[in-house]
């Protein structure tokens, strides 16, 4: 693996990228052009077609279901002959990808130096379990659907009256446009009401130490199977459990399948012993729902005085937990910073933290690699037994990971699901496999964990926050503003257009290593200083600032 990051980084400075010698397509690094000769390792390639940036065209005559090789792996099919310097699209590739057994246990981790960083620490919130928050929030979650409105009730009341809401810029916008539109005057619509909409400001907030109220909403809880209801109620007892969070208010119906009995067993497996504050209303037995509402708030409030008492305090980087995310994924993804990322987990393995890797569709066709990287065989055979039941659920719909790729995927060069796999399984980087979580199951282990969640952005960083990481770091190559309630989530972008062009929700731009500024291991340890910074309370992510809390818990089965 180092021998391969360090011939991209040569390859990277010239118009084209060979990621493994036994690749059979090569990465445009810009718009090149049919008819362009492109000299590489020695053989000159005469363009067939117009290949745009961040596409592959082929190396060699590639025969009807002849393989198509990256990453040193497969990742398609020719579904008709594809000439040397044709470029590699859904028109004449599908997707395939190599099959997987048993673990050899040949895997040697060579871990990095991580020197720099052994006395490194970042400031947090110590909880009574030992975990290590990089923020303070107190949770209000419903049980089922049924308590939105109510969550809703308290929502507006918290966060208005307490400076937790988010600044009413487009409130105020929208009042602006409304006296202009009165005064007779919409012309200068843009500019006046962009200044007045810029003098607005936030509410000195009440409770210095407390970061947020987050008010968790979602459509689960009643109407689909057993299953469902108990991984919500897993889900939500990670959120709970999770180091983030102080204490917990929760609105429960009564009659829905997830029950309060199962909510709170589900907490006693994260930690037997567990001592927060969780603070269950439920409507059936309040009497009306003014009591319920007034007492929640109640209580909820002289909670938030006790979380306020909690302050930062340094802490090593080996109680750290980070997810690896990636979403709106391109042709660079894999090449800049899902690698740096990679690189980033590999230090916080070496240093005994924790790392969680997700999205099961997108490591389809590099499963051997991760399977031969697992501490075990357990392991490594729990990981076979979960891919090989979530493909069957998937058939069973008449659906497979090979529609994964969304269009913007394919748009910007990841043409099948194998392709986008072998880049988004780069997060990982290179160290073995410690454990293998299913959804909504919590990580203990150090070390890097995988954990089955779908590809869907907001689903998976929902499931992976609710797993333990405190921080998300999440690429991407197209632009997403997926946030998460309760943990900050660092967004990076594969390329500097991207972060140019929306530096609204970028935090760290990783096209650098795409033009060979920087090689991954600088990229890597830019985005570590950067997000100790982040976790230390120092600065917010662009999706904190945005108010972005996304939360969609899983649903793996039908509606009833």
């Amino acid at each position: 693996m180092r021998e391969q990051l360090r011939i991209a980084q040569i390859v990277m400075q010239n118009t084209v990228l060979q990621l493994d010698p036994s690749d059979n397509v090569l990465i445009a690094l810009r718009d090149l052009r049919a008819g362009e000769r492109i000299s590489f390792s020695g053989r000159e390639h005469v363009l067939a077609s117009n290949v745009p940036a961040k596409h592959k065209f082929a190396t060699e005559d590639i025969p009807f279901d002849g393989n198509l090789v990256m990453y040193g792996v497969l990742v398609g099919k020719a579904r008709q002959p594809i000439r040397a310097g044709e470029v590699v699209t859904t028109r004449n590739t599908r997707h395939d990808s190599a099959p997987f057994h048993g673990s050899s246990l040949s895997h040697k981790w060579r871990p990095p130096d991580v020197s720099r960083w052994t006395a490194k620490t970042f400031r947090g919130y110590r909880r009574p379990d030992g975990q290590v928050g990089t923020r303070n929030h107190w949770l209000v979650v419903p049980l089922v659907f049924c308590e939105n409105r109510n969550i809703d009730v308290m929502k507006q009341a918290f966060e208005e009256e307490m400076g937790l809401a988010a600044p009413k810029i487009y409130r105020q916008h929208v009042a602006n446009l409304v006296k202009l539109y009165r005064s007779g005057d919409l012309k200068p619509i843009g500019k006046h009401a962009a200044e007045m909409s810029a003098q607005t400001s936030a509410q000195p907030k009440v409770f210095e130490n407390v970061d947020g109220i987050k008010f968790l909403i979602h459509q689960a809880g009643c109407g689909g199977t057993r299953e469902d209801a108990t991984n919500l109620c897993g889900l939500l007892a990670g959120y709970i459990h999770h180091p983030n969070v102080a204490g917990a208010t929760v609105l429960s119906l009564g009659c829905q399948h997830s029950q309060t009995a199962i909510l709170r067993e589900e907490i006693r497996k994260r930690d037997a012993d567990f001592k927060k504050p969780l603070l269950v209303f439920e409507q059936q037995q309040s009497g009306s729902e003014f009591k319920m509402l007034t007492d929640a708030i109640d209580a909820t409030f002289l909670g938030l005085v006790e979380a306020n008492k909690c302050v930062r305090t340094p802490a090593p980087l080996s109680a750290f937990c980070a997810a690896l995310q990636c979403g709106g994924s391109d042709g660079f993804s894999g090449i800049s910073a899902n690698p740096a990322i990679g690189y980033v987990s590999d230090i916080l393995a070496a240093l005994g933290g924790r790392t969680i890797l997700s999205e099961f569709p997108e490591l389809c066709g590099v499963e051997q690699e991760l399977i031969n990287r697992s501490v075990s065989r357990d392991v490594g055979n729990h990981f076979i037994q979960i891919m090989r039941d979530y493909a069957a659920r998937a058939k069973a719909v008449h659906s497979g990971f090979d529609m994964n790729p969304s269009p913007g995927n394919i748009r910007d060069g990841l043409i099948t699901d194998a392709m986008k796999s072998a880049g988004a399984a780069r997060k990982g980087g290179t160290s073995p496999i410690t454990a293998v979580l299913d959804y909504p199951e919590y990580s203990v282990q150090p070390g890097l964990n995988l954990h089955c969640t779908p590809g869907n952005d907001v689903e998976s960083v929902t499931a992976q926050v609710g797993a333990g990481a405190n921080v998300v770091l999440f690429t991407t190559g197209l632009g997403t503003p997926t946030g998460n309630p309760i943990a900050p989530v660092v967004k990076i972008s594969t390329n500097s257009d991207l972060a140019q062009r929306m530096k609204d929700i970028i935090d760290i731009d990783a096209g650098p290593v795409v033009s060979g500024a920087k090689t991954i291991e600088q990229m890597g340890e830019t985005i570590l200083e950067r997000v100790i910074e982040i976790a230390s309370g120092e600065c917010r992510t662009k999706a904190e600032t945005l108010n972005q809390d996304d939360f969609i818990p899983w649903k793996r089965g039908v509606s009833l």
